[in-house]
């Protein structure tokens, strides 16, 4: 495990992450893709992350089985986090100092548009594999909006 420190773009928000995986992944779905305008490439860095300027988040319920979180001052997208566990994933450009990762992962593969392609050798999962991962966190809930991807 990796220990990395982030900011936002304005410095409004700080995170110290004390468990990043080395093993990055990279989400194609449609919401990651809208969200930041590219595939989201998160490091996993558990629950053990400090954030400082909390006041400074403002966060999007995304899906019935997590939300997501933005500086409200500069729009920075922060992290992904996992209702159940709590768990955030975090974009891996937010950490400067990051050595020695690698895409070990990649969701929705099956949604990644025809205008790009990674190279690297990796894991993939399709979005019927990711909803049968989450069937029971979307059957618990009273969100009727099924469409919303992650």
């Amino acid at each position: 495990m990796l220990k990395a420190k982030a900011q936002c773009l304005c410095g409004a928000v700080q995170i110290t992450a004390n468990q990043i995986n080395p093993n990055f992944t990279v989400c194609h779905c449609d919401s990651c893709r809208g969200w930041g305008g590219a595939p989201f490439f998160a490091v996993q860095c558990g629950t053990e992350v400090i954030i400082e300027g909390q006041n400074h988040i403002k966060h999007y319920d995304s899906s019935a089985w997590a939300s997501r979180g933005f500086c409200s001052d500069c729009g920075t997208h922060l992290f992904y986090q996992l209702k159940e566990t709590g768990a955030y994933n975090m974009p891996v450009g937010i950490f400067s100092d990051l050595n020695e990762i690698e895409m070990d992962m990649q969701y929705f593969s099956d949604q990644r548009p025809d205008y790009y392609c990674f190279s690297n050798q990796t894991k993939e999962m399709t979005r019927a594999e990711i909803m049968e991962y989450f069937a029971s966190a979307v059957a618990s809930t009273s969100d009727t909006s099924t469409d919303k991807e992650s």
